[in-house]
């Protein structure tokens, strides 16, 4: 008998896909991290995190829960908030859908919407400044701090990459995740390149974003990217990044839910496209792992509302052989990722990273 909704987190599956995967070319399996209660991959980093903390006394009975967050982690920090008696706080910003602030205030959630830009064009650093102003204020409280606290990738290293290496049936040649905070992609890295050294690792980012370096501009796909390299990922176990634009991510997520009925957000859609053009490149005896980070109910209003995707510009049909042709035409960004990593150690003074931040930090690396 399962005593809490929390003991659900984690063993979510591998999944084919035969519609658009054909049978002389790589094999890819979609890590569905929708099968997580919270719906997203972020519920394994969000239970980690409190629970470690809980043990070494940084949050106590009652306390708050304050995050900054587009969606997944917050919803899965007010999910756990929910179950174990905590109040939550979770700063979004406008690109936030209106179904992940609806979930985030069914699960109890304060939510305040940061709408002031950062230097980067995006909303990350106006929203983790003034989350780390509220950690301060507000008594018993307590920031996960996705961002900058390396519990984040630990986690990842000890569940998710060990649930991959143990469920990938023959060879596990490759494999690729969006990149944001740096959680999954830096845990799930460090293990294979530790266990595994021969898979390569292939991240993930957004046209717009400077985690693999290049100019800054604005993007539309939710949960990915940043303005720099996060401190959960070290660059120098990336074998190879890809930049997707908006549009080929929206649409490639749409395909997917048309051709194999799997729903997934952009920002796994972009993962996808990534994962298919690898495949072109291998044989039937190669098995790639892609993650997919969550579903696609939360993003009904527009990735799958062919009026918003129209508002955008973006195409609303792609036929299956089109997507592979777009996956085909693909070009890495960067070869040798570590070259162009964006590390800014001045942002945790300049945003003001909390004490508990740097204590926990400081107990992982020993």
């Amino acid at each position: 008998m399962i005593t809490s909704i929390l003991e659900t987190i984690g063993n979510t599956p591998l999944i084919t896909i035969p519609n658009s995967n054909k049978a002389n070319e790589g094999q890819v399996l979609f890590k569905y991290e929708r099968y997580n209660p919270g719906g997203s991959i972020k519920d394994r980093a969000a239970i980690y995190i409190i629970e470690e903390a809980e043990k070494r006394g940084l949050l106590k009975p009652g306390g708050t829960l304050i995050e900054s967050s587009s969606g997944n982690f917050g919803i899965s920090l007010a999910m756990i908030g929910a179950a174990k008696g905590y109040h939550v706080i979770v700063l979004v910003d406008p690109k936030t859908t209106s179904a992940n602030l609806a979930l985030l205030k069914c699960f109890g959630a304060e939510v305040i919407v940061v709408t002031e830009q950062d230097d980067c064009g995006s909303y990350h650093k106006t929203r983790i400044s003034l989350a780390n102003k509220l950690a301060k204020e507000i008594k018993n409280s307590f920031r996960p701090d996705q961002c900058f606290n390396l519990l984040n990738s630990e986690a990842h290293y000890k569940s998710t990459a060990k649930e991959i290496m143990d469920n990938c049936p023959k060879k596990l040649t490759t494999f690729i995740t969006a990149v944001s905070t740096g959680g999954q992609l830096g845990g799930i890295s460090k293990y294979l390149k530790t266990f595994a050294p021969e898979v390569q690792i292939i991240g993930v980012d957004a046209e717009g974003s400077v985690i693999f370096g290049g100019n800054a501009d604005s993007y539309r796909i939710p949960g990915i990217g940043l303005g720099w390299t996060p401190v959960n990922l070290n660059m120098e176990y990336i074998d190879c990044a890809y930049k997707i634009s908006d549009e080929q991510a929206f649409i490639t997520a749409r395909a997917f839910a048309r051709n194999e009925g799997i729903l997934m957000g952009p920002s796994s859609g972009a993962c996808a496209l990534v994962a298919l053009k690898v495949a072109q490149h291998l044989t039937p005896e190669d098995r790639i792992v892609c993650m997919i980070s969550d579903g696609g109910e939360r993003y009904i209003q527009t990735l799958f509302n062919d009026e918003w995707m129209e508002q955008q510009g973006f195409v609303t049909k792609v036929d299956r052989e089109a997507i592979r042709t777009m996956a085909q035409q693909l070009q890495p960004w960067s070869r040798h990722p570590a070259a162009s990593a964006n590390y800014r150690t001045d942002l945790m003074d300049s945003l003001e990273v909390p004490d508990s931040t740097i204590q926990l930090n400081s107990e992982v690396r020993n």
